[in-house]
This record gives C-alpha cells, structure tokens and sequence, in this order.
C-alpha cells in the first residue's frame, strides 16, 4: 500500500487545501471532519480528480473518538505515515478580563488535548512502522497576538511548545515533528474580502500578496515528504514577511 495521511480538521478551508495538496503528491487522505456532508463533499473531490480519499467523520478532542479515527484510517487506507493537526474550534474575540478558565480550556482542547490523544493512539503504530511526519499548524498569533485573542495565543504558543519537546524525543525513532504556522490566509476568493481589510492586510505584509490556502499547503508537502527527513523541531512562518514588520 502506498503512504496514507490523515489530516484532521479537512472537511472545510485550510485543511481542505491540504488535503487535496497531499492526494495530489500521492498520499491516500484520509479528509476528517465532523460535519458528515462536508467532510464526504472533500473526500469526494478528492476522488473525482482520480486520486484517493475516504471520509472519516470524528471529534478529534474526543479520546474515545481519536482511538476509534486511527483504528478506522488504518483498516480502510493503511498505516498511518503523516499526521497533520489541523483541526481548530471557535475563536472568540474576547477582553482579557472576560477570558476565563473555561475559554482557555476550550482552546487547549483542540491545540494541545487534540495532539497529546494522537500521540497517544498513533505515535506508537508510526515508531512501529519505521517513522513518519507529524505537522502541527500553527498560527502567527502566537508571536503577535492582537487584543482578544489571549486564550487562542496562549494555547497556540503550548502547541510550539509541544512540536519542539516531541521533536527531540521522536527523531531518534524516524519520526520528525515540525509546525507551519501561517498568517490570517483568507479562504473565500480574495475579491471577496472587504477592500478596507485587504488595503490593510497588504500595508503590512511586504510581498505585497495576500495570503493564499495553497501557500500554507505547500510547506505542509514539503515537511511530509521524504525528502524532508533531516528536517525536525522547525516552526516555519506563512507570513509573507509581516513578521519582518515591527
């Protein structure tokens, strides 16, 4: 059987781009979702363009759903060779007075629990096998985190974390462990975007571009790819240089 990639959180957007990026470098894609239609819609594009998909309809904060999504991707498609956490939930923008516990709870749910469950139920098939790629998606919010967003940044910042401590830990098994961490890449069609948002979006980022789904994706398919082995403990940022921007 050829690789298999399973990306959580493909039903829609970002993830969706990865999903077909990695079909189209030959992996079989295992799209995740929890909304069944959208997640078959994916996997069905997938396949109408000759390439392999299944759906596999999960909530990845869920132990008992993770263990039950592994099991499920390896049976139908085979083991699992990257890992690619891409999933996310709500993202509030609250004051920080107002974000308590339970917000941040909400967010480490999807970007810490999420990743420490695969760990859990797929690191040991991928050491079994011989190696793998795992790729956290990350966010710039972790570096310039604007006003309301102190719960989503305080968890994105446990996940940089987590690649890194994963990163040292799994390299000697063949396993490497690195984040793509993008800048705000609309997902709808650029002239969509209010005229007002992209002028400001462009005035800070120095490629002069917006942001595009396929950009994140292609640094996805570089760091699962086999030629990306010496490559581990990395956070690369999508950010057309905003981060250059004081």
């Amino acid at each position: 059987m050829g690789r298999v990639a399973l990306v959580t959180g493909s039903s829609r957007g970002l993830g969706a781009e990865i999903a077909r990026r990695l079909a189209a470098d030959g992996f079989a894609v295992a799209v995740n979702g929890i909304e069944v239609d959208e997640t078959e819609r994916v996997a069905a594009s997938i396949r109408d363009a000759g390439l392999t998909a299944s759906a596999f309809v999960a909530d990845v904060t869920d132990p008992v759903g993770v263990e039950r999504l592994v099991t499920e991707v390896e049976r139908a498609l085979g083991p699992i060779h990257a890992l690619v956490l891409n999933a996310t939930g709500p993202q509030p923008v609250m004051a920080m007075e107002q974000v308590g516990w339970p917000e941040h709870v909400a967010e480490l749910d999807f970007f810490v629990k999420s990743p420490v469950l695969f760990g859990e139920w797929a690191v040991p098939r991928m050491r079994a096998g011989g190696g793998g790629r795992i790729v956290n998606i990350d966010s710039d919010v972790a570096d310039r985190p604007p006003p309301g967003r102190s719960a989503y940044a305080t968890a994105k910042s446990a996940q940089a974390g987590l690649t890194r401590a994963w990163a040292a830990e799994l390299a000697a098994d063949g396993i490497t462990v690195n984040s793509v961490a993008p800048a705000f890449v609309p997902v709808e069609r650029h002239d969509d975007v209010p005229a007002e948002e992209r002028d400001r979006y462009l005035r800070d980022v120095p490629v002069g571009r917006m942001g595009r789904p396929e950009d994140v994706a292609h640094v996805v398919s570089f760091l699962v790819s086999e030629g990306a082995g010496f490559v581990t403990g990395q956070r690369i940022v999508v950010d057309g240089g905003r981060s250059l921007k004081n």
